[in-house]
């Protein structure tokens, strides 16, 4: 399967490097020539420099319509944009993060049901604690193989540092959620009791990646 990743970001490279490691080919847009370069000393994919929302730069991306589009851009009205357009080249599936909670309703009314949106994530599943102590986790499904998962943090594993945790292969950490602050992930962070942490791994780690963050 190929997988068109718009944003050389933290969060897209992570995406890049598990699919990658899932044997599926990548291939990543961004406008920044620079961070392109930088991405290409860490992570083996296609790049491809230009606008992500126009569709002439979709359509040197785009092979066939089994192709999956994911949009990660820190703009959430850019990557509506570039899934809307996305979806009229044919790529099968289209999947935008949204950062603005406000633009959701957009998204159901464009019919874009594949959405990430970290905070409105946070949000309802601090509402179906309160009301069912339900655990205060989530998974998204990114593409067959691949999901992106919200793991809150246990008084056991308050004091550690991100970077010496032992995680599943694969396995990224993203963001680092604190009350309502938000985060790129970096090894130097010194987890707290409640912190949330957003990761993106291969589905078959799902289990082993709650296990790490039991309660006991």
């Amino acid at each position: 399967m190929r997988i068109v990743i718009l944003g050389a970001s933290r969060f897209g490279e992570a995406i890049a490097r598990s699919l990658i490691e899932d044997g599926h080919e990548v291939v990543v847009i961004d406008k920044s020539r620079e961070r392109l370069e930088e991405l290409a000393e860490r992570v083996d994919c296609g790049m491809l420099e230009g606008d992500g929302t126009l569709p002439t730069t979709l359509r040197e991306a785009f092979r066939d319509e089994d192709d999956v589009f994911v949009a990660v851009t820190n703009a959430s009205e850019d990557n509506i944009l570039a899934a809307l357009v996305a979806r009229s080249i044919g790529f099968g599936r289209v999947i935008p993060q949204i950062v603005s909670s406000e633009l959701m309703k957009v998204c159901t009314e464009l019919e874009l049901h594949d959405v990430i949106n970290p905070h409105a994530t946070v949000a309802q599943e601090f509402a179906e604690a309160l009301q069912d102590r339900a655990e205060l986790d989530h998974e998204t499904t990114l593409t067959r193989d691949l999901a992106l998962k919200r793991v809150h943090v246990p008084p056991r594993m308050a004091g550690q540092r991100f970077g010496d945790l032992e995680l599943p292969e694969g396995t990224h950490g993203i963001a680092h959620v604190r009350d309502d602050t938000e985060q790129l992930m970096s090894d130097d962070i010194e987890l707290k009791e409640g912190d949330h942490v957003l990761f993106v791994l291969k589905r078959d780690s799902l289990e082993k990646l709650s296990d790490c963050f039991r309660e006991d």
